[in-house]
């Protein structure tokens, strides 16, 4: 394939990808179709399917092109404030939009979609996790961890809460909440004073 060919095969795709988002936020996930998307951008929907197999996979690549907030933790040296930044930063992606229903939505998709729900680990949550862990992996080694917490349950314990605002409730990811989140955690992980 030419350089240049290339740069318009992408251009396409980023055009799909921008079409599916603007329909998903106009008449929700649950009304988008790949003949919507296929007729606002300009193309067949034959050139739609040899890119995704499935509307929930494209919608999955576009939800996902729109990442571009950053949250890897910073090593600071004191884990709760580093966890406590890249938390806020979630909660702030996960709290408005465009990015927050649209990644309710394809949390949705996930439950139904074998297909989606995998790449979305792959491709969302596992890279979110291991970066995660190996912050919690870092302050272990610190001092700053009980040597004996099992770091899986403490990805569980700073996780859980923020997807169960976020899906269930729908109740506010305010920096107040994340603060005791992290308090919780941290009652049962940080070291004990030796005997």
């Amino acid at each position: 394939m030419t350089d240049r060919r290339a740069a318009r095969a992408a251009d396409l795709t980023e055009a799909i990808m921008r079409c599916t988002l603007e329909l998903a936020q106009e008449t929700g996930y649950a009304k988008l179709s790949i003949e919507a998307v296929a007729a606002r951008a300009g193309v067949g929907k034959h050139t739609i399917y040899r890119r995704w197999p499935s509307r929930g996979l494209l919608f999955l690549d576009a939800v996902l092109s729109l990442n571009e907030s950053g949250l890897t933790h910073p090593d600071t040296g004191d884990v709760v404030a580093d966890l406590r930044e890249v938390m806020t930063r979630a909660a702030g992606l996960l709290g408005r939009p465009p990015w927050g229903p649209l990644y309710q939505d394809l949390i949705g998709e996930a439950q139904h979609d074998p297909a989606v729900a995998a790449a979305l680990n792959e491709r969302f949550i596992e890279p979110q996790t291991a970066d995660t862990l190996a912050r919690l992996r870092a302050a272990r080694d610190q001092g700053e961890i009980d040597p004996g917490f099992d770091l899986d349950v403490a990805m569980d314990l700073l996780s859980g809460p923020l997807y169960f605002r976020l899906l269930v409730t729908q109740q506010p990811l305010t920096d107040a909440y994340i603060d005791r989140v992290l308090r919780a955690a941290f009652a049962g992980m940080s070291p004990r004073p030796r005997e």
